[in-house]
């Protein structure tokens, strides 16, 4: 197989063309900027509010023991906001039509304990365009105990994966702060992509926002709060916990399902679709209809369109879900998408549960 992936070329009259040219007349005839709006706005205030706001109530009050872990858990879940509705957009360049402002607010992605620059190469590069594709998309790289394609060997643990996914599940943001920036930065292949050499301020913002984030949320803990060493370290393990399975089942929601595809490039290289195409069939959306979702998962359960557009702001995705979902269609183009998120968890657990099962999984 060749390591080299080619997708098939589109023409003048194809689904991605005429797509492209309906979602920007949307924005032409509304007039509207295809950057942040009022609503997106008011999410960066609320979410860097109640973010900083509730660390510093953890480190400044004193408060029992009962509710310094309730307080743990609080900012884990809104470190995950953060990240899927701020530190996502401003990555990608869409948050603000100004670069200066994305780099900025992009750096929290930094102060939540990850790495920007390196999120831009893994998610930006590497996923974007290689979506599900064995071995060039990281994000579905193989561990240990979980089988996360149909293309990944089997073994006899994964039989039960579909119990105890969710608890590894919560182990992911503490692995990526600790562990897996470290290992990708100095990689010197990163899926599909040829590692250059790093520029060397990258070198100095890997380990100095490290040691900022460490020195938040373990050191300043252990020196203010009424609480043991030990007890501080369980209190950063319920935010990890609560935090990785936030952000890991807005994901798996969204690529791990019945639904999506997983195509493997022949043995030149080529995939059967083109780039739009594949990233129509290998993601999916959820709970469309859900305003509360939405503003939760940073606009990323509609997955289809932000893989087709990840330079438009999330906050616009509902109206152009329209255009992409009928555009579809008259290509006789299948649009994945969950109507809940109950649904969509069931598909994933009915997903999980075949990929422990059976060496080929059937699509649905």
């Amino acid at each position: 197989m060749s390591n080299k992936v080619k997708f098939a070329k589109a023409n003048q009259n194809d689904f991605f063309s005429t797509l492209n040219k309906r979602v920007e007349e949307y924005f032409t005839v509304n007039k509207l900027s295809k950057n942040a709006n009022p609503l997106m706005v008011f999410k960066v205030i609320f979410y860097l509010s109640v973010f900083i706001g509730v660390y510093l109530l953890l480190l400044l009050n004193s408060n029992p023991l009962w509710l310094q872990f309730i307080l743990w858990a609080v900012i884990g879940f809104f470190t995950a906001f953060v990240g899927v509705n701020i530190s996502h957009d401003a990555i990608h360049g869409s948050l603000s039509r100004h670069k200066r402002m994305n780099k900025f607010l992009g750096y929290s992605f930094n102060v939540i304990g990850a790495n920007a620059y390196l999120w831009g190469i893994m998610h930006n590069i590497v996923h974007h365009t290689y979506t599900n594709i064995e071995g060039h998309d990281e994000d579905i790289a193989s561990v240990p105990f979980l089988r996360m394609s149909p293309h990944q060997k089997l073994r006899k643990i994964h039989r039960y994966q579909y119990w105890y996914a969710f608890l590894f599940y919560g182990l992911g943001s503490l692995s990526w702060v600790f562990v897996k920036d470290y290992v990708k930065f100095f990689k010197k292949k990163i899926g599909n992509y040829e590692n250059k050499k790093h520029p060397r301020i990258e070198y100095f913002n890997l380990f100095f926002f490290k040691l900022v984030y460490y020195t938040i949320f373990l050191v300043l803990p252990m020196i203010f709060l009424n609480a043991l060493w030990w007890q501080v370290l369980l209190g950063f393990f319920v935010l990890h916990f609560c935090e990785g399975i936030t952000m890991a089942i807005v994901f798996m929601l969204a690529h791990e399902v019945e639904e999506t595809q997983f195509p493997l490039p022949d043995e030149r290289g080529n995939i059967q679709n083109s780039w739009a195409v594949h990233q129509l069939y290998t993601t999916a959306d959820f709970g469309r209809e859900s305003k509360l979702l939405s503003f939760l998962c940073g606009g990323l359960n509609f997955q289809v369109e932000h893989h087709l557009f990840p330079r438009i702001c999330h906050t616009h995705y509902k109206p152009i879900s329209d255009i992409v979902k009928k555009t579809a269609e008259e290509y006789s183009l299948r649009y994945n998408a969950n109507p809940s998120f109950g649904s969509a968890i069931l598909s994933h657990i009915r997903f999980l549960k075949k990929l422990g099962k059976y060496k080929t999984v059937a699509y649905a």
